[in-house]
């Protein structure tokens, strides 16, 4: 049997207004979709004009103006149901999902679902599970004493793997999905004989315990800053009384 991380992989990625999953959106988008190691990805694309106003913050990371986005980016109704349906359709395909930090790209996409489509990311695999390999957390159980920062483009450079146009939606999906190959070959004893459905479940585990962890040190460090245990999607917050 051929280890998941040397198969059909997908690879989902998003550029945004910010950084709060519940108020945010998604301004760009990319699937990667990958059949093996060393064959042509091939990359879906879709641009956002999220018709609220994008900061010049958001601008600095991704490089997309609001200017540029009213001009060509689509409406996103129509562009949250066509995500939804492409990664049911990785889903429906046997291809597990590459997600790096996932609760922050599913949960904005289950966001703008739930604003624009009176849906959610749920719906959508009810009839085939959603598989999810997260690098960041892969990265951080397995080699959990290693010092240092770990975004992309740390994991990147750690495992070298090339990573070109960093914040550009298509090139961080597919930068993401050869850190995930990268940390199976690295890991291989201790991942190869893991299922997907089985790496999924265990890497809800140890999020909720990395999320643990890092909330203790943000309480001993002073920080207010809450840590959701959550993996790979947070759930959604209650109506407002």
């Amino acid at each position: 049997m051929v280890c998941c991380f040397e198969g059909p992989l997908a690879a989902f990625d998003t550029e945004t207004t910010g950084v709060d999953v519940e108020t945010d959106r998604i301004v760009s988008a990319a699937v990667v979709v990958q059949d093996a190691p060393g064959i042509r990805p091939r990359v879906y694309r879709w641009l956002v004009n999220p018709g609220v106003p994008v900061p010049a913050s958001a601008t600095a990371v991704h490089g997309l103006t609001e200017e540029h986005l009213q001009r060509n980016g689509r409406w996103p109704a129509p562009v949250m149901y066509e995500l939804a349906e492409t990664l049911a359709e990785q889903a429906s395909a046997g291809r597990p999902l590459v997600v790096m930090n996932a609760p922050f790209d599913l949960t904005l996409l289950d966001r703008e679902l739930r604003r624009h489509r009176a849906s959610s990311l749920s719906r959508w695999f009810e009839a085939t599970p959603l598989r999810v390999l997260d690098p960041l957390v892969l990265d951080r159980h397995l080699d959990r004493y290693r010092k240092g920062r770990r975004t992309l483009t740390d994991l990147c450079a750690h495992y070298e793997v090339p990573l070109e146009g960093a914040h550009d939606a298509g090139a961080d999906a597919l930068a993401s999905l050869d850190v995930v190959r990268a940390v199976g070959r690295r890991f291989a004893g201790r991942l190869e004989r893991l299922s997907p459905a089985e790496l999924h479940t265990l890497q809800a585990v140890w999020h909720a315990a990395q999320a643990r962890g890092l909330q203790a040190w943000f309480a001993h460090s002073g920080t207010e800053e809450a840590v959701h245990p959550a993996w790979p999607l947070r759930p959604s917050l209650p109506a407002a009384a």
